[in-house]
C-alpha cells in the first residue's frame, strides 16, 4: 500500500480525509493542495457571518476551542503538509505526478502521488445575463463572497437587495439581509420556494413565511439581466419590470469542478459528478474523490443523485480515509436531507417526494398532521406541520417534510434515521420516543403522524391534502368546519363558498343539515376535531367522509376572515 497521499482541495472532504487518515496511520505522508488561502472553513456558516450572526470570519474557521485551522495546525497538530495558494492544473496518471501552480508566483509544480484524492468540490452557477459581471452582482460561495457583502452592508451601501433562486443559500441569504434591514426580493423560476426540497404544499407555506417576513417573494419569475448607473448596480430586470437593488445574489445551484478529473480521463458520471464506488474509488483505484464534485447515490433507490453538501463531504472524507487505510467502508448513500431556519420557521425534507417515489416503482400513500411540539400549557408551545410517506405494500418509510415554527429539526432527524433503517410506519408509531414536557407531547407529533398514516393505509380513514382539496370540491365534495365561531373569527376560515359551518359539540344534532350524497370533507384548527367528526357522521350513517389533513393551521393557500 502506498504511503504518499496527495489531497487536491483542502476544505470539507479534502480535510477530514486528511484528519481521518492520520488517527488511522500515524505513518502515512499526507500532503494537501488547496487553491484558496482559507482551510477546512464552515461554507455553510456564511449566511449567518452575513447577518452577523457569526461575529467575524475566524469564527468559521476555528476549532471548539479557538485555534484557527490553518497550514500551521495542520502541519503542528495533524502532522499534514499543506499548502495553500496551489492551484492543481494537470494529473500524470501513469508517473502518479500531480502539477500544480503557485498562483502567488505562477510557479509550476510537480507533486508525487501513491494515492490521490479530488475534492475539488463545485462552483457557483453564473448564468450568462447582460450586466452579470457588475459590481454587486455576487453569489454566496466563499469567504470573499461572504466578507464583500459584509463590508458594503456595514458601509450602509445596500438598501435593497434581489435574492435569486429560493433554494437553501437564496433563503439563509434572504433572511441575513433582512436581518440587516435590507428590503429583499427574491425571485424564483419556479413554481415554490425550496422546490427541490418541498412539494407544493409546503412550498406555500414556505412562501407565506417568507411574506410575513416582509420579503418580496415572486415565483414563476425569470431574471433577464442587471441594470447599472455609472458602474454599479441598480437593479435586477425581470420580465417587465426592473427591480430596484444595490446587490443582487445569484444562488440557482452549482457545478462540480471535474475538469482536472475530466482532463486525466477519468469516467464523469451522467449528472456531471466524477463516478466512484461505494468506497469513493475512481476508475482509476489509486485515485479517490468526494464531495461535492462526485455524483453518489440514493439510500431508498439506488439512483444516481447529486448532494452538494457539507454533511455529505464530511461523511464521504470518512469513508475515503477508511479504505485508504485499508478498511472496507462503504458509504451508505444519500436521502436527500436538508433543513432551513428562516427567522423562526423550520422547513426540511429527508427520503423521497411521492413524484420521486413513484417514479421509483413505489406506490406512495402521504398524510399530513399539524400538531404543538410540546403540550400547549407549556412556554414557548408552537405549531409543527408534518407529512409522512410510505409504501402501500411494504408500509415502509419513504420521506418526510417538516414545517413551521415549532422544533422541527430533531423530529426530521428521528425521521430519517427511520428511512435509513427501513422503518415501517407501524415501527415508528411504536418509537419509544423521549417524553417530558419542557421537549415534547406525551404523543409526539411523529407518533401522531405515523397513526394518521396507518389509519390511511388500513382504509380507515380517507383524508386529502391541501392541494388535492380543490379537486374534490369539484367533484361536489362540502366542506365542514367544526371549530367555534370565536375559533372561526380569530384564525379565519378556508377561501371557499358554501364551508358549513357546525361546532364539534353539536354535530350529533345537526348532522341532518349535512347532504347524504354527498362527500363530506371535515376540518379543525389541526383537523383532530375533523377526525372526531368522521367518528360521529359515520354513526349516523354517513358514508362519504374525508378530513383535511393539517386543518387550519397547515393550509398553505391563504384564509379569509369572516
Amino acid at each position: 500500500m502506498g504511503k504518499n497521499v496527495l489531497v487536491v482541495g483542502g476544505v470539507a472532504c479534502g480535510a477530514k480525509v486528511a484528519a481521518r487518515l492520520r488517527r488511522l496511520d500515524p505513518e502515512r505522508t499526507i500532503r494537501i493542495l488547496e487553491k484558496g488561502d482559507t482551510l477546512s472553513y464552515a461554507a455553510c456558516g456564511l449566511p449567518f457571518l452575513v447577518g452577523g450572526t457569526v461575529p467575524e470570519l475566524k469564527d468559521l474557521i476555528t476549532t471548539p476551542v479557538g485555534v484557527v485551522r490553518d497550514a500551521h495546525f495542520f502541519r503542528a497538530v495533524k502532522d499534514v503538509e499543506v499548502l495553500t495558494g496551489h492551484l492543481a492544473t494537470r494529473i500524470d496518471r501513469a508517473a502518479r505526478v500531480v502539477t500544480a501552480v503557485e498562483t502567488a508566483t505562477g510557479e509550476e509544480k510537480s507533486f508525487p502521488y501513491d494515492q490521490l484524492v479530488l475534492a475539488t468540490g463545485a462552483s457557483p452557477v453564473l448564468p450568462p445575463l447582460p450586466g452579470a459581471d457588475l459590481p454587486g452582482v455576487t453569489p454566496l460561495w466563499n469567504p470573499s463572497d461572504a466578507l464583500s457583502m459584509k463590508q458594503a452592508l456595514d458601509a450602509g451601501s445596500v438598501r435593497e437587495a434581489v435574492v435569486v433562486g429560493a433554494g437553501l443559500v437564496g433563503l439563509e441569504a434572504a433572511e441575513a439581509l433582512v436581518e440587516r434591514g435590507v428590503k429583499v426580493t427574491v425571485v424564483e423560476l419556479l413554481g415554490h420556494p425550496l422546490a427541490a426540497l418541498l412539494d407544493r404544499d409546503f412550498g406555500a407555506l414556505m412562501a407565506q413565511a417568507l411574506r410575513a417576513a416582509g420579503v418580496d417573494f415572486r415565483s414563476g419569475t425569470r431574471v433577464t439581466g442587471f441594470e447599472g448607473e455609472k458602474g454599479v448596480l441598480s437593479g435586477v430586470r425581470v420580465e417587465g419590470e426592473v427591480i430596484p437593488a444595490q446587490l443582487a445574489l445569484v444562488a440557482v445551484g452549482v457545478r462540480p469542478n471535474v475538469q482536472l478529473a475530466r482532463d486525466a480521463g477519468l469516467e464523469i458520471g451522467a449528472l456531471g459528478g466524477i463516478l466512484v464506488d461505494r468506497q469513493g474509488r475512481t476508475s482509476d483505484p489509486d485515485i479517490f474523490a468526494g464531495g461535492d464534485c462526485v455524483q453518489t447515490f440514493h439510500a431508498l433507490t439506488g439512483a444516481t443523485v447529486r448532494q452538494p453538501m457539507g454533511s455529505t463531504a464530511n461523511r464521504q472524507g470518512r469513508v475515503i480515509a477508511d479504505n485508504l487505510a485499508g478498511l472496507d467502508t462503504p458509504f451508505g448513500g444519500v436521502l436527500g436531507t436538508a433543513v432551513l431556519r428562516f427567522g423562526k420557521t423550520t422547513a426540511g425534507r429527508t427520503g423521497l417526494s411521492e413524484e420521486a417515489a413513484r417514479e421509483a416503482g413505489f406506490d406512495p400513500v402521504g398524510v399530513t398532521v399539524t400538531n404543538a411540539d410540546i403540550p400547549h400549557f407549556m412556554p414557548g408551545s408552537a405549531p409543527l406541520v408534518l407529512r409522512l410517506l410510505a409504501d402501500r405494500s411494504t408500509r415502509r418509510l419513504l420521506g418526510a417534510q417538516v414545517f413551521g415554527p415549532g422544533r422541527g429539526d430533531k423530529r426530521l432527524d428521528v425521521l430519517a434515521t427511520a428511512c435509513a433503517c427501513g422503518a415501517t410506519v407501524d415501527v415508528l408509531a411504536d418509537v419509544d420516543l423521549a417524553y417530558a414536557p419542557p421537549f415534547s407531547s406525551a404523543l409526539d407529533v411523529v407518533t401522531h403522524g405515523a397513526n394518521a398514516l396507518r389509519n390511511k393505509l388500513d382504509g380507515r380513514m380517507d383524508s386529502c391534502s391541501p392541494s388535492e382539496l380543490r379537486e374534490r370540491l369539484e367533484e361536489g365534495a362540502v366542506l365542514l368546519d367544526v371549530r367555534s365561531p370565536s375559533e372561526r373569527k380569530e384564525q379565519g376560515t378556508l377561501p371557499y363558498d358554501g364551508v358549513v359551518s357546525i361546532p364539534l359539540g353539536q354535530l350529533a344534532s345537526r348532522a341532518e343539515e349535512l347532504p347524504r350524497d354527498r362527500e363530506i370533507v371535515a376540518f379543525c384548527k389541526i383537523s383532530v376535531r375533523g377526525w372526531d367528526a368522521v367518528g360521529i357522521l359515520k354513526g349516523k350513517g354517513f358514508r362519504r367522509i374525508s378530513v383535511l389533513e393539517g386543518g387550519v393551521v397547515g393550509w398553505p393557500y391563504g384564509l379569509v376572515r369572516e
